[in-house]
């Protein structure tokens, strides 16, 4: 498998702050120990990542993305049993201009809460927002 030797998403096990909670033979899904508390914004919060590095979801194979989609709907099951959300964002960031900060391709799963001060609030929301304009 191809591996960058200081990802954190190569090898989970770099950050002590998250755990894997579940798998696949291509996916991982990783959540940061804080995301597990009841509670929190982002509570249940994760990332779904293909096992070998790809920089983004442009890359990935179409086994990855099928083991991706499989691991999803795993995921959502979980965290509608654990977390009980009233809704979801689902997103990728690619490069570093659209947000990337961990150059490995990977899905963020954000269970959205009634009760949080953004909630209604999509993806969308802050590219739109009056103070991102182009020129």
């Amino acid at each position: 498998m191809e591996h960058i030797s200081d990802c954190v998403f190569c090898y989970p096990e770099l950050d002590q702050r998250q755990s894997v909670m579940m798998e696949n033979k291509h996916c991982y899904f990783l959540q940061l120990d804080y995301f597990q508390e009841k509670g929190v914004v982002l509570e249940g919060a994760g990332v779904i990542v293909p096992k070998r590095h790809r920089e983004t979801v442009f890359d990935l194979t179409k086994e990855e993305w099928g083991s991706t989609y499989s691991l999803l709907q795993d995921v959502k099951n979980y965290l509608d049993r654990d977390h009980n959300p009233d809704g979801y964002n689902v997103g990728w960031n690619c490069g570093e201009v659209g947000g990337q900060s961990i150059f490995h391709a990977h899905m963020h799963v954000l269970p959205r809460y009634k009760d949080e001060g953004m909630a209604g609030k999509g993806i969308r929301y802050f590219i739109k927002g009056a103070g991102n304009e182009r020129g």
